[in-house]
């Protein structure tokens, strides 16, 4: 746990300071550049909901990547299962006159029944012909990305733009008044409490039931865990599963919380970024969570960043594409601090053997 912390905060530390020199590089002041980053995540209460906000769907995506990495599963259709679940949810908020508590349970439960429904199918053919789930789940991405293209402008087209769907009513939104007062104005809502409550859930399930513990061994080493009779096929269809209903629960929060209706043509970047935040998490639950609030902060303050400074956005887009570049090569940077400290040892092992450095004494009493 401490090594995949340090590891963590290498990969962050690397990624500003390539971001400093290409600030440097283009003539800009990179101390002024990250002031005003950080300040517009983080300058007022408004900008911190904004942040919290922004993050939470990431924390969805993150959290599915990280589920399937447990079974040895690399799932890159997430963007698909966030856009299907997400259109699931809507069509729930646009069809039924529900009290809100009823309507918001009813679109999350359709949420995550239709991100794992989307899921479900590559790992299926995972499990019973060994199609690579990364064919499978990109093919997936580009059928959801179709299906909604066409079933939003023939069945839920909104009032003037065909291009989008109608607007959910108040009682389908996961905006409160309570909370968007609390946080000045700020866009934050209830999809953070529920991701939250999905990250306890996920820790429990990873870390304290046998369901769990047989995911891990499936991701370890399948042949061992199908010699030691776990249901090899059954956990792989299951993962992702699980795994598509999590990112469908970030479409709900997306769709129903972050925006108030669904656009077509547009698969959500938050899919893939959950890639790099499942990396920069090293896969835990809490990991996640941290590493997704923090590339919330990146992108809800480069917005002020940009109109602070002179730094065009295309710079500060950049920034963020490093730091993902690095987190998502957080596995070389573990190797590097394995090599680094390898050789720290040999090295004092060797000077000690010439006598250059005192051997620590050894107590025998």
């Amino acid at each position: 746990m401490k090594n995949n912390v340090l590891v963590s905060l290498v990969a962050v530390l690397f990624g500003l300071l390539a971001g400093a020199m290409l600030m440097l590089v283009t003539g800009h002041n990179p101390i002024e550049g990250y002031l005003y980053l950080f300040q517009g995540g983080l300058k007022s209460t408004a900008r911190i909901g904004d942040t919290l906000a922004t993050s939470t769907p990431l924390i969805f995506s993150g959290l599915s990547v990280a589920f399937a990495f447990r079974t040895g599963l690399f799932n890159i259709g997430v963007a698909g299962q966030l856009l299907f679940g997400g259109f699931c949810a809507t069509a729930v908020g646009l069809s039924f006159d529900l009290p809100k508590v009823l309507l918001l349970l009813v679109m999350l439960i359709a949420g995550f029944i239709g991100g794992a429904a989307w899921a479900f199918i590559p790992g299926l053919l995972k499990a019973k012909y060994n199609v690579h789930e990364v064919v499978s789940s990109i093919m997936m991405n580009w059928v959801a990305y179709w299906t909604i293209y066409y079933m939003v402008p023939a069945y839920f087209k909104g009032e003037s733009l065909e291009t989008e769907s109608r607007k959910l009513p108040e009682a389908a939104s996961l905006k409160v008044h309570w909370l968007t007062d609390m946080f000045s104005g700020s866009y934050i809502n209830l999809g953070l409490f529920v991701a939250v409550i999905v990250v306890i859930v996920v820790a429990f399930i990873i870390n304290r039931t046998t369901f769990g513990f047989e995911l891990k061994s499936v991701g370890f080493n399948r042949d061992a865990a199908e010699y030691a009779g776990i249901a090899v096929n059954r956990s792989v269809v299951l993962s992702m599963a699980i795994s598509g209903g999590i990112a469908g629960l970030g479409g709900v929060t997306l769709y129903a919380g972050n925006a108030s209706n669904i656009q077509i043509g547009i698969l959500p970047s938050q899919g893939f970024d959950g890639i790099a935040v499942s990396l920069l998490g090293m896969n835990t639950p809490i990991g996640v969570l941290l590493a997704a609030i923090f590339f919330g902060l990146l992108y809800s303050g480069r917005g002020f960043m940009n109109a602070m400074t002179d730094i065009p956005p295309e710079i500060a887009d950049t920034i963020i594409a490093i730091i993902i570049y690095f987190a998502a090569t957080s596995i070389l940077i573990e190797r590097l601090i394995r090599w680094f400290i390898k050789r720290r040892s040999n090295s004092k092992e060797s000077l000690e053997q010439k006598g250059e450095v005192k051997a620590p004494d050894v107590d025998n009493n």
